[in-house]
């Protein structure tokens, strides 16, 4: 497969799920008028506040280039060839990465707790 094909068949799927996207949206709001619901209701409910959003994708990311530079460093040391240094790559990257989202739980149920008490 060229590269040139891999290009289009990702700009083909990108259009076909914006326009999938638009008529589910469209399916879903003449629904609404059948039943005699206003749609735009449906536009001004606000979400539910997610206060450790920001911790955990903070956290995420500091994992992440933790075990990036990581596995940079064991790789330089250990003088792995490239073919085995993706695996230590990859590795290191979901490791810490994983333990960025554990501290973020373990913070944001700390605080929860603290809050019901």
């Amino acid at each position: 497969m060229g590269p040139e094909l891999v290009f289009i068949s990702l700009f083909v799927c990108a259009t076909a799920m914006v326009f999938g996207i638009r008529y589910m949206s469209n399916k879903e709001k003449m629904a609404m008028i059948e039943r005699g619901i206003d749609p735009g209701i449906a536009k001004t409910r606000q979400s539910a506040p997610t206060p450790f959003l920001s911790l955990k994708f903070g956290l995420l990311m500091v994992g992440l280039g933790l075990g990036i530079l990581t596995a940079l460093f064991c790789v330089l040391q250990s003088g792995i060839d490239d073919e085995e240094a993706v695996a230590v790559y990859f590795g290191s990257i979901f490791i810490f990465g994983g333990l960025g989202l554990i501290i973020s739980y373990v913070v944001e149920k700390k605080w929860l707790d603290q809050q019901r008490n």
